[in-house]
């Protein structure tokens, strides 16, 4: 495969083209889902190949991939690609243009612990059996789920300013999940929680200890159903790592994507409020938020040797001590804010368009110790996590989040449970309103595998890099 890389970029520089990229991916993937204790799915993908070819012409891009692999077939794909640059530049107002980089030349591949693709099916199936025979241990529980999410991918990039790199990662999805019901309502509890991927094979199933947190989720499901919600109209809250990960993501992540502020990226996902004269200015949090995107750090399940049009790996900071000062851009936008790209365009498949990605996203670890630590020091308030619900307006701004369970603390000790615990907020009030982020020892990868973004949809894999933090006097009661 990597030969038939090298000609096609060989084929490429010897048409009148400004740039031209290259990429294959070989993908496979494997479900397993138990339900109420039975297998419900399993289903497996090996070997789903895809070729996609990026060209610069006329200052504008053209594109054309494939999930049929044929030879024969790649002139006629670069041909596609040009006649679609060509065509599409007579609509084009501005064109394209960047700076060219330094090439990148290099191999990346991930070595799991333990390959789920080469364990027998038998295996994986029995342990996660176990665990699901053990959920089903109260009469109040009406459904139970274990599911895991098991990822290979070997990509090729090259390019026309000559970078070559392959790689070959491994990704892991497992959780697990209670319901249950009486007179009052119903709760559920999962376990690890929304944001569950990492980088690795079976052992991340293990790692996730699933089997050893069973009676607590299986406990605190049923003390959820008689819980108390929160009656304060604020309250400050301490929002542990897995759900700090999604409220990261969903009112940070997506919204420095800087395709969004030069109007690229619209109906699928919502714009963004950040307009360019906020960089470098905009009080985006307190001084204790410090945020950053780093695709440098294989712990993470975003990090590359480059992106998908040849950026090497960085580590750019987005926010720091509370001011935003840059965004996750590509080539072609990075110059128009006067920034340096940041090597965030991803695509999830060769034969998709590379879109502005998040890599690993991260909120850089504080000086408040442990999260034993910043609950001591909370005279009165609530330490929540696991999410359950969520929604944000397409600008990025205006939001609500619940989660399935919240710890009342009181005089800097936890004194019962609230059910369902939800908060409100304007994304640049919330940040500002941190005044805590545990240290380094309470801080995580949290991933997801499911990114959605683009029109055809493309779900990308990556993480966010979290600790527990405290946000003081947050709207818990939409009456406030």
């Amino acid at each position: 495969m990597k030969k038939l890389i090298y000609d096609i970029v060989g084929k490429l520089n010897k048409r009148d083209i400004q740039f031209g990229d290259v990429r294959f991916t070989s993908s496979d993937s494997q479900t397993i889902f138990f339900e109420k204790k039975n297998l419900k799915h399993i289903s497996k993908t090996t070997d789903a190949e895809a070729l996609g070819i990026r060209v610069l012409v006329d200052g504008c891009w053209g594109f054309a991939g494939t999930d049929v692999m044929d030879v024969t077939k790649v002139d006629g794909l670069i041909n596609l690609a040009i006649s679609n640059a060509k065509h599409s530049a007579r609509f084009r107002h501005t064109p394209v243009a960047f700076k060219s980089i330094k090439p990148t030349t290099g191999s990346y591949y991930f070595v799991p612990e333990e390959d789920p693709f080469a364990m027998p099916d038998d295996q994986k199936i029995e342990y996660l059996q176990n665990i699901a025979n053990k959920l089903n241990q109260n009469p109040l529980i009406i459904h139970t789920g274990v599911h895991v999410d098991f990822y290979r991918q070997y990509k090729v990039y090259a390019n026309t300013e000559g970078s070559f790199v392959d790689t070959l990662v491994y990704d892991t999805m497992p959780s697990m999940s209670v319901v249950a019901v009486n007179s009052k309502g119903m709760q559920t509890r999962t376990w690890p929680g929304h944001m569950s991927t990492k980088r690795g094979g079976f052992e991340v199933v293990r790692e996730a200890k699933l089997e050893e947190n069973i009676d607590r989720i299986v406990k605190e499901v049923i003390d959820l159903l008689d819980a108390p919600t929160i009656e304060e109209e604020k309250a400050d809250l301490i929002i542990g790592g897995g759900h700090l990960a999604l409220q990261l993501h969903e009112s940070v992540g997506h919204a420095t994507e800087a395709d969004r502020i030069l109007g690229m990226e619209i109906s699928y996902a919502g714009k963004t409020f950040i307009k360019p004269e906020m960089l470098g200015n905009f009080k985006y949090g307190s001084k204790e938020v410090n945020i950053y995107s780093d695709s440098t750090d294989p712990r993470g399940i975003g990090y590359h040797l480059v992106d998908d049009e040849g950026v090497p790996g960085r580590k750019v900071d987005i926010i720091k001590e509370g001011i935003l000062l840059d965004q996750q851009t590509s080539r072609e936008i990075a110059p128009q804010l006067g920034l340096e790209p940041s090597s965030n365009m991803m695509a999830s498949f060769a034969d998709d368009f590379p879109l502005v990605r998040m890599t690993n996203f991260c909120l850089a670890p504080g000086k408040a110790g442990s999260l034993e630590d910043l609950i001591k020091s909370t005279e009165k308030g609530y330490y929540i996590d696991f999410t359950k619900t969520w929604s944000i307006d397409d600008n990025r701004n205006n939001f609500q989040f619940t989660t399935e369970i919240g710890y009342k603390i009181v005089d800097g000790q936890i004194v019962g449970i609230v059910k369902e615990p939800t908060y409100f907020g304007i994304t640049a009030e919330f940040w500002g309103a941190c005044d805590a982020v545990c240290s380094e020892s309470e801080w995580n990868y949290h991933g997801t595998s499911y990114c959605g973004k683009g029109e055809p949809g493309q779900a990308m894999h990556l993480s966010h890099g979290v600790a527990p933090a405290r946000f003081r006097n947050i709207v818990c009661n939409v009456k406030a």
